[in-house]
């Protein structure tokens, strides 16, 4: 449960920094928050096994953008934004993720979290800023790959901590 509310809030509180700050603010959303997502998506689906897993990665996707708009209804194309990106990005980190299912937690999420990044990088400033934005596309990626991966290292010993519990 803390970590569907962790991967929510984490949403929420990226869209409405970038609807406060700008567009600048995204490298850092990029990488707390977005790794973050990245990462727990992988804890996610290992913990849900298939189990509606589509279903319930999109309930939350779409929840996050619609709290994110009633929060603050100007931040309604970053909102949409976020879940046409979320989604787009959340498939695409399901495929690879299934494609490495058989590997450790660490391989699997951190290969799988590469091209979602890219998707979600690309797709994102795209959309909620209306022009395509190379340097914040390659910032995002860079900060979305290096906080999934400190983000997966530690979900990597929760995960071993409670397998030995």
């Amino acid at each position: 449960m803390i970590a569907v509310i962790a991967y929510f809030s984490a949403i929420v509180f990226a869209n409405l920094s970038i609807a406060y700050f700008g567009v600048w603010v995204s490298p850092i959303n990029s990488f707390l928050f977005i790794g973050l997502d990245l990462s727990l998506r992988d804890y996610l689906h290992q913990k849900w096994k298939g189990k509606h897993l589509f279903i319930k990665m999109l309930g939350l996707i779409v929840g996050a953008g619609m709290v994110s708009y009633l929060l603050n209804p100007a931040s309604s194309q970053i909102a949409i934004a976020s879940v046409i990106a979320f989604t787009a990005s959340g498939f695409v980190n399901t495929i690879f993720y299934q494609l490495f299912i058989k590997k450790p937690f660490l391989q699997k999420s951190n290969f799988s979290n590469i091209p979602a990044a890219a998707t979600d990088s690309f797709l994102f400033p795209l959309i909620a800023f209306g022009s395509f934005m190379p340097i914040i596309v390659i910032l995002q990626f860079f900060t979305k790959v290096c906080g999934g991966l400190i983000w997966s290292l530690l979900l990597n010993k929760l995960i071993n901590k409670s397998k030995r519990q």
